[in-house]
């Protein structure tokens, strides 16, 4: 860390990661003017100019400030970018399909590769969340949650967030990429002035609905000392009236919802826009890549203002849905933790075993036996082998539970509940548990049935092995030789752990002897 003299106080002042040096006494920001370089720069408006201010690590960040501004008054929250300089790429293409990628300019930030100065994987040795200079009600619910240090991701997306930057971010699994835009709305979200009505100033659509509740699960447990940070959650399943009386009693600052509800409740006129200032979307690639969500999508974004700071998360990302994302936005910062190739999970031991179709379930009922393990999740490729499943091992004592899409709103929410609380340990689920929904205790991941693709593989195991934590994942590949038709697709499961082991440069190891392969200071956190 650097630190500069303050000026009226002198004292001496630590910098935060956006390079801002904060007077102890006042909290105001303290520009270094020796490290300055104010540089007029073209923009749609003449008169704007970017201050640069140089971090000894060489990263660039950029604060806007008008040209009469004195510089010991810039901003700490700037609006990226000013008003007149936003354009809404959703209003000039219906499609989002015209789009000049060399008319954004985006800013990419990559973590350096593991071991190479920056840490462990699960945080990053350069200070603890306090020199974020968060609000002190939000750095007392971190700090009672237990977290003290930033993931690489949250170090590198975090401060930009908080800053008002447009963020494109990918990391993999379980390294607190919701913690990112949580943090930054909380710390940003306003108070509504006394008298006034309460409105909604954040968005956030995920894919799913039991991902939209456990996204506002979180809000609430961060926001425990910010009780005009109220939050709601709005998707299918449940009657749109209810939804509206919930709306019309009071607004939440935040709304958290799956992408069909919110464009229903937008066009019933049932939620008012007006005021929103922060657009999330997270696990984007799952909301983008179908064509009628992704129209959803934009729907909505059209509706909000103009003037507002778009963020998108995800595991995953092709470079066709990474142009997609782009042109929601404008002066993207990009930000990649891990490269594409090493997608990797860090403390998880991966495995594979070859056997025939009529085995599966004699095999899986040995590891369930033979295994130690706090919470298991078991993957199939359809509901109607989910459910099957389901029966065969409830049939043999084992205390499973099934989850899928066809179940009502009423039971997913339960069977969410009591997993959460470590009621159920055995889950039997689809791809509908596949990607994003965390539960802290599970350390065993079977894939009954074996990804489809690599991406889906990914995204099956990054269930175990949350945040750092330990954990097991074992993949069934049929021996029968045949072709899998699927998701318009056709594909074979060794040709799938063939494309993982390839593509994310790892090697999974073939599981043939449970008992002696096998250590549980591989998979259990002692």
């Amino acid at each position: 860390m650097c630190t500069y003299d303050c000026p009226t106080h002198r004292c001496v002042s630590v910098c935060v990661c956006a390079c801002v040096c904060v007077c102890v006494y006042t909290r105001t920001p303290i520009l270094s003017y020796s490290r300055i370089s104010t540089t007029a720069t073209k923009r749609t408006t003449a008169s704007s100019i970017t201050t640069t201010i140089e971090h000894p690590s060489k990263q660039r960040h950029q604060y806007n400030a008008h040209p009469s501004t004195p510089r010991h008054r810039l901003s700490l929250l700037p609006s990226f970018p000013p008003p007149s300089c936003r354009l809404d790429w959703a209003i000039m293409s219906s499609d989002l399909a015209d789009f000049d990628g060399d008319d954004v300019r985006t800013t990419v930030v990559a973590a350096q590769p593991m071991g190479v100065g920056m840490g462990t994987h699960s945080a990053v040795a350069l200070g603890g969340f306090q020199d974020f200079c968060l609000k002190s009600e939000l750095a007392n619910a971190i700090r009672e949650n237990g977290f003290e240090h930033p993931s690489e991701v949250q170090h590198q997306a975090l401060p930009k967030a908080m800053l008002g930057a447009d963020i494109l971010a990918q990391a993999k699994s379980g390294m607190g990429k919701t913690a990112v835009f949580v943090f930054a709305l909380l710390e940003q979200v306003e108070k509504v002035p006394q008298g006034q009505k309460p409105y909604c100033q954040a968005v956030v659509l995920v894919h799913a609905r039991e991902l939209a509740y456990q996204i506002e699960q979180e809000f609430k447990r961060f926001s425990k000392y910010l009780p005009y940070a109220t939050t709601g959650v709005f998707f299918g399943g449940i009657p749109e009236d209810e939804n509206v009386k919930q709306l019309k009693k009071e607004v939440p600052a935040i709304i958290v919802g799956t992408p069909g509800r919110m464009k229903a409740l937008v066009q019933s006129k049932a939620f008012d826009t007006t005021h929103v200032k922060w657009f999330v979307v997270d696990e984007f690639d799952r909301c983008l890549e179908d064509v009628k969500m992704r129209r959803d999508v934009q729907e909505i974004f059209m509706k909000l203002p103009k003037e507002k700071q778009v963020m998108m998360f995800s595991a995953t990302m092709t470079d066709e849905l990474r142009d997609v994302a782009k042109k929601f936005m404008k002066d993207a910062t990009e930000i990649y933790v891990d490269q594409r190739a090493k997608l990797t999970l860090h403390g998880l031991a991966q495995f594979y075993m070859n056997v025939t179709e009529m085995e599966k379930t004699r095999r899986l009922a040995e590891i369930l036996d033979v295994v130690e393990f706090n919470q298991a999740i078991i993957f199939t490729s359809s509901v109607e082998r989910c459910e099957a499943l389901n029966r065969q091992l409830q049939q043999m004592k084992f205390p499973s539970q099934a989850v899928h899409s066809r179940m009502n709103q009423e039971e997913r929410l339960r069977v969410y509940e009591s997993c959460k609380v470590n009621n159920t340990r055995i889950m039997v689920a689809t791809d509908l548990f596949g990607r994003g929904v965390d539960f802290d205790r599970i350390n065993l991941v079977v894939q009954y049935d074996m990804a489809s693709e690599a991406d889906s593989y990914l995204h099956r195991v990054g269930r175990a092995g949350r945040f750092g934590t330990k954990g097991l994942t074992i993949a069934f590949i049929t021996t029968d030789e045949k072709e899998i038709k699927r998701e318009n697709r056709t594909y074979t499961d060794g040709g799938v752990m063939k494309e993982v082991q390839e593509r994310f440069e790892m090697k999974v190891e073939e599981l043939t002897d449970i008992n002696s392969q096998l250590n549980e200071n591989q998979y259990m956190n002692k």
